[in-house]
């Protein structure tokens, strides 16, 4: 069954890219995930934060940025302020301390529209790996290399796939929501 096997690699993939995307997402709490889409300018080209830098939380609502070059920390705080995530870092010449506000209202709702955006892109792509699967299955079929049982109990075995995997997603959303929603 290296379709079946195939489409669950797929959806795999699909759901943990959903997790890594889930966590830049701000709730509140402080996480150096929070940071993963930060790119800063150094040494002539745009390179990901936690490449130039160590991240810690010392409190949950603190992030406390280390660079590794200390050429680089002008860079880094300028990076984090343009980056659209409503923080205010400041640094001490040495670290960057980046507080983290308190989400109002209005901020938790569009951050759980983006949350919705998110997860309905991540159906999108297990879906798709269903497709690809079942259009490989029926060919398999129609050249006569399996038989119209095998070609139904894979198909069976896709839909349980996809299922389980879109509820996956479901469920990552629903805690996500929640951990977002709460004050």
């Amino acid at each position: 069954m290296p379709n079946v096997k195939e489409a669950e690699q797929d959806m795999k993939a699909a759901l943990e890219a959903m997790r890594r995307e889930f966590a830049t997402v701000r709730t509140g709490k402080a996480s150096p995930a929070l940071l993963d889409t930060v790119r800063v300018e150094a040494y002539g080209t745009q390179m990901p934060l936690n490449q130039v830098s160590s991240i810690s939380t010392p409190d949950p609502t603190l992030l406390v940025v280390q660079p590794f070059d200390q050429s680089l920390v002008g860079a880094i705080e300028k990076a984090i302020l343009t980056a659209d995530l409503g923080l205010n870092p400041s640094n001490d010449g040495n670290v960057i301390r980046v507080p983290i506000p308190p989400l109002n209202e209005e901020r938790r709702k569009e951050y759980v529209k983006l949350l919705h955006k998110m997860a309905e892109e991540g159906r999108v792509s297990v879906r798709h790996a269903r497709h690809k699967a079942r259009d490989s299955i029926q060919a398999l079929i129609k050249e006569h290399e399996v038989g119209e049982d095998e070609g139904h109990r894979q198909m069976e075995d896709l839909e349980g796939l996809t299922h389980d995997y879109t509820e996956a997603i479901d469920d990552l959303l629903k805690k996500k929501e929640e951990e977002i929603m709460s004050i």
